[in-house]
């Protein structure tokens, strides 16, 4: 009988390792790059731990690295979402460039958080797919975020009219004219805007065949244990994997 009870619970624990090694092959995998070659981000690591717990809560898996030799078809082809986490500066060479860019045209998904539009200034490629570029910012400081879209998951869990928060309020130049606006701010609530009435700061839009999303929050290291603000970034991800329309 103990024998039979032995063979039992073996079978058992061989048939859940085997579940969670299927779940884990199923789930899709996205790669966060966090490269910089000017100003960094101290929030960073804080950043790439939530992502990792929202990755692990909400069954994607997640590799993190600021290795931009990682840009070429063979290593891209293993992840649904690339998410450049407070990126900035040159990062990229041509060859990584290209790499990206055929990447993007299969029908990937990409997410850009904060400081992912002050990156590849150069690249305006990059600039469309990102969706805006940085231009200035004001020191951080609380303000309100107008909702622009009730029904993306980015956004259709937030207050009906206004969510205030604290973060670094970024100024934009080179808007793509095309984007999906989920998010603007009320400059009249703080000091320093000058995007005017339609000043966005989250978005979304179709580009090269990818869905791209891109918030300008993201800049304080409180920001990654803020709940409103994960189910921002997630709602994002989501959207990114195809898994949210």
């Amino acid at each position: 009988m103990n024998k039979i009870r032995t063979l039992l619970s073996l079978l058992f624990l061989a048939a859940g390792f085997a579940g969670i090694a299927c779940a884990q092959k199923s789930a899709p995998k996205i790669l966060v790059f966090s490269k910089t070659e000017k100003f960094r981000h101290n929030s960073i690591p804080d950043g790439i731990a939530a992502i990792k717990k929202l990755g692990s809560e909400n069954n994607f898996l997640v590799d993190a690295t600021e290795d931009a030799s990682v840009f070429n078809p063979s290593d891209l082809k293993k992840y649904a979402v690339v998410l450049f986490l407070n990126t900035t500066g040159d990062i990229l060479n041509d060859e990584q460039q290209r790499a990206f860019e055929k990447y993007i045209k299969s029908k990937k998904g990409y997410v850009g958080v904060h400081a992912a539009t002050d990156t590849e200034y150069g690249w305006p490629w990059y600039g469309k797919l990102s969706g805006a570029y940085f231009l200035s910012h004001p020191a951080v400081q609380t303000a309100r975020f107008r909702v622009e879209d009730k029904k993306h998951p980015a956004t259709a869990f937030l207050p009906d009219s206004v969510w205030v928060r604290r973060d670094e309020l970024y100024n934009f130049k080179d808007i793509n004219p095309n984007l999906h606006i989920l998010l603007t701010i009320d400059e009249q609530s703080y000091k320093g805007g000058t995007n005017g009435p339609n000043h966005p700061m989250a978005w979304c839009h179709v580009y090269e065949g990818s869905r791209a999303f891109t918030t300008a929050l993201g800049h304080t290291k409180e920001s990654y244990t803020d709940p409103l603000f994960l189910k921002h970034l997630l709602g994002g991800i989501e959207y990114a994997l195809g898994r949210r329309k």
